[in-house]
């Protein structure tokens, strides 16, 4: 996830299925930018939403998100399913 603005924040999010995602990496200007390359080379979908990022932003390494922005993140994390082929096989 990131935004563009004068100073570029990216968070990254682990979902495993079982429990809240949470905030695996996070950082502004060159660790951002880092953080970004790294999930580009991995094939990581990226999505930007700068008020989503900027609350996320927030959030120590290894927390989960907080209940609140479970339906923000559950977009991000069908879009990025969607964008690796990953759709449900009960999905109309």
């Amino acid at each position: 996830m990131t935004t563009t603005n004068e100073i570029n924040i990216a968070v990254a999010l682990e979902y495993d299925g079982n429990s809240a995602p949470k905030v695996t990496a996070k950082g502004d200007a060159e660790l951002a930018e880092k953080i970004i390359a790294i999930a580009k080379h991995h094939g990581v979908p990226l999505q930007e939403n700068p008020e989503l990022v900027q609350m996320l932003s927030h959030l120590e390494i290894g927390e989960e998100i907080p209940e609140v922005l479970y339906i923000a993140v559950a977009e991000i994390i069908a879009f990025a399913y969607i964008m690796k082929g990953k759709i449900p096989a009960n999905y109309k």
